[in-house]
């Protein structure tokens, strides 16, 4: 049974109660923790999910010596994805596409969004450099065509041509696809799409069970008063305000 389990089960048995909030004291809180039982092969193996999905080949690789847990890819593929989600966090996107097409070239013949996307980066990355008459022929050849295709790719392209009408792009309504963040977000599709190419999540589990422990939390309160993890760094119980 997992801390989750023991939240929705304590709301269970509030439910069949009166409608006045219970209070469950420090004491008896600890011991229903307690009493939770996880064995240290699920949480290994968590652990190592996080590892290998955010692409700590390091810390995997030494995890996997410490605990014997045993990866569900090849240690050496993390290698090569984060070699590409930094190609691409560093504006070299055509470095980017050639190292993914190495891993596995389905994985853009058969994603054209996300190869759109890497094309889309590619013209950003000029329009940075101050490339204008480059950038126009880069979106008029490689952009354009696919953006007769699908509109939702048309309208993005014109939100990044629309960058080449400014100067001071400080001042430009879609300035915010010149910063890193962009990149960021175009480095995390790629992941994706390489994790999902390899028949692995293209997110960590961990983050996702404590966003349902929050959730949980958050049914729980509207029914009792009781000792609540409130930071997820430390999670350390905090006595309510009562």
């Amino acid at each position: 049974m997992s801390l989750f389990s023991l939240v929705i089960r304590e709301l269970a048995e509030i439910e069949a109660m009166a409608t006045a909030k219970k209070v469950i004291t420090r004491e008896e809180w600890e011991k229903k923790v307690s009493d939770v039982k996880v064995r240290k092969e699920d949480m290994d193996r968590l652990v190592m999910n996080f590892l290998v999905t955010e692409g700590y080949v390091d810390a995997a690789d030494k995890f996997k010596l410490e605990s014997g847990t045993e990866p569900d890819i090849d240690l050496a593929t993390i290698t090569d994805r984060m070699a590409v989600k930094r190609a691409v966090q560093s504006g070299d996107v055509e470095v980017a596409i050639e190292r993914v097409n190495d891993l596995n070239p389905e994985i853009l013949d058969t994603n054209p969004q996300l190869f759109f996307h890497l094309q889309q980066q590619r013209l950003i990355e000029l329009i940075r450099k101050g490339k204008v008459d480059e950038a126009l022929e880069f979106a008029q050849e490689e952009l354009a065509p696919r953006g007769e295709e699908n509109p939702s790719f048309l309208e993005e392209l014109e939100r990044t041509v629309a960058l080449l009408a400014f100067e001071d792009v400080t001042n430009c309504p879609v300035g915010e696809l010149l910063d890193i963040s962009q990149r960021m977000k175009t480095a995390s599709e790629v992941n994706a799409a390489i994790l999902t190419s390899q028949s692995h999540e293209k997110d960590p589990k961990l983050p996702g069970l404590l966003k349902m422990l929050l959730w949980a939390q958050n049914q729980l309160d509207e029914r009792a008063v009781y000792p609540r993890i409130n930071n997820l760094s430390t999670v350390a119980l905090e006595d309510p305000a009562v």
